[in-house]
């Protein structure tokens, strides 16, 4: 489905989910169960209800021996939770390559003796259903489920296929499809979200609707605002029954899934990487902590114009911005604050709810120039005496993207003489040109040393997790420098801060520009006050 379309479709349900409901979060979460043996499996449904999930889903084609009757028996007896049993095929994903008639047997055996739901693929939907017509018990489920493990199709493919699905009749629709772009993920939304709405009969029955990948979490994150009927949530990290499953921890202790609902604003960091972002970590604790009705989540975008064309309700609220999206999304805000816009690059972006229109602000460079001047006058407060001790200093940027723009601008306008290194020279400078100052490479860095007492302010990705152990300049240019800023803060310890620390200098961390940012942030995105006592506190536990 080409873009336009998509964009109709997913700005029409997204504004509609806006509209009445409840507020109440109807969505479960299932907890994949994937032990290779009975009695591991119990462990981990016991790990699962400690966790807090609402049912488990007994991978049975990931046991190394099974015995159906006797197995099924103690799975159904002892687990805590209702339980969901799934047989997974090969064919259709999962561990199984033996005999047909005993799979499906298999369920029907599970279904007998008690189970609350169990999962058949659309291949073998009909004939199975019309095995067990007459025999189902009362408050028994069927899931009849369809993985597309390749893309994600249009919502009209999707719909069809829907309704091919009720019409074996499923009580319970499965689609899981695969996101090549963070936007297919809204037609699934739309899909989901029309089987809720009361006034719309076209699709009779409740709807899992999960889109995999990284690309594809928010529809895992999302699911009780846009009625899907339940997400996954994995016991531990890393171990997941399809990709780009998050934890039962994530779900309810970073992103409040309980207390989600269709009015829910939501709010996400857009970048490339993206995972490593602790803000979902900051935001979403703070929301909770002040009773806000907010989700802020990881954005793994490609392309930022095509998301803001198909995410363009008010339901998508605001967003941060980092690496490598600050320049092109100014170019995508209808409007750009003179601050922002003098820098050339944004990194907070508000839709305006009169009108719809994005607005484009960059908090960067106050968070960044603030945390250096604190460093310089050994405090993390705010000193009110007119003048900054940046004043006359050499201050080299290294980096030239939208963070590199930032904090040049800001330590030009705090009376710093400013020096851009850069890998490009000629982007380093466009920079220098902009504000008065100096372009070197990169490559320079290890013999500038005009005067002693400059200041370093890394902007570059080099040094951030996984890449712990690179850094841009080496330790022995260090010794120039009084203080050395770095706006990696994943790790905290960076090895630029480590070795200036060992050779004399001050340290700032990214973790202080963060936060420093990330007031202003919230307080556009929310419209109260920063709690900047408990972002401190939030911060200083991850």
């Amino acid at each position: 489905m080409k873009s336009s379309g998509v964009l109709l479709a997913s700005t029409d349900h997204l504004q509609m989910s806006c509209r009445g409901g409840t507020g109440r979060n109807y969505s479960l979460i299932c907890a994949p169960i994937m032990g290779k043996s009975v009695d591991q499996m119990l462990i981990e449904i016991g790990k699962a209800k400690a966790g807090g999930a609402d049912l488990v889903e007994v991978r049975l084609d990931y046991l190394n021996s099974f015995n159906p009757r006797q197995d099924l028996k103690i799975l159904i007896k002892r687990s805590p939770l209702p339980t969901l049993f799934t047989y997974r095929p090969k064919w259709e994903g999962g561990q199984y390559e033996g005999d047909e008639t005993q799979r499906l047997d298999a369920l029907r055996l599970a279904m007998e003796l008690g189970a609350d739901y169990i999962d058949v693929e659309l291949q073998v939907a009909h004939e199975f259903l019309s095995s067990i017509s007459g025999r189902k018990p009362e408050n028994f489920k069927v899931i009849v489920s369809s993985h597309n493990y390749q893309n994600t199709p249009s919502v009209e493919d999707i719909s069809i296929l829907v309704a091919r699905i009720q019409a074996t009749g499923a009580d319970i629709v499965k689609i899981a499809t695969t996101a090549l772009d963070i936007t297919d993920v809204a037609r699934v939304f739309q899909i989901t979200f029309h089987s809720q709405m009361t006034h719309e009969m076209k699709f009779q029955v409740p709807i899992i609707g999960l889109v995999m990948s990284e690309r594809g979490l928010i529809s895992r994150l999302l699911c009780p605002k846009f009625g899907g009927y339940l997400t996954f949530g994995t016991i531990e990290a890393g171990i997941v029954s399809a990709p780009g499953q998050p934890t039962l921890k994530d779900l309810l202790g970073i992103y409040n899934f309980r207390q989600l609902g269709p009015d829910t604003k939501v709010f996400g960091i857009i970048g490339n990487p993206v995972g490593h972002s602790k803000s979902p970590i900051l935001y979403n604790k703070a929301f909770k902590a002040v009773g806000f009705n907010g989700i802020y989540v990881p954005l793994l975008i490609d392309d930022i114009g095509k998301f803001f064309d198909v995410y363009s309700s008010a339901d998508f609220a605001g967003f941060s911005c980092t690496i490598p999206h600050k320049e092109d999304a100014l170019k995508r805000c209808d409007e750009v604050d003179p601050v922002a816009k003098a820098i050339g690059a944004v990194n907070c972006i508000i839709r305006r709810p009169s009108d719809g229109k994005l607005i484009g602000y960059n908090t960067d460079y106050i968070g960044a120039i603030t945390a250096i001047e604190d460093g310089l006058r050994g405090s993390h407060t705010t000193n009110n005496s007119s003048g900054s001790p940046l004043a006359g200093k050499l201050f080299v940027v290294v980096g030239a993207g939208g963070a590199g723009k930032a904090l040049a601008y800001g330590a030009k306008e705090k009376g710093a003489r400013v020096v851009i290194a850069n890998r490009t020279l000629d982007r380093a400078k466009e920079i220098a040109e902009l504000i008065g100052g100096q372009a070197i490479s990169i490559a320079e860095l290890e013999n500038f040393h005009p005067e002693n007492g400059m200041i370093l302010a890394n902007t570059t990705s080099i040094g951030m997790q996984p890449k712990v152990d690179l850094t841009p300049i080496p330790k022995r240019a260090l010794s120039s420098y009084s203080l050395v800023f770095d706006a990696v803060y994943t790790p905290k310890m960076t090895r630029l801060l480590r070795e200036a620390e060992e050779s004399g200098a001050i340290i700032v961390s990214g973790l202080e520009m963060f936060i420093g940012q990330a007031y202003e942030q919230y307080e556009r995105f929310t419209n109260l006050p920063a709690p900047k006592e408990l972002f401190r506190e939030i911060m200083a536990k991850y």
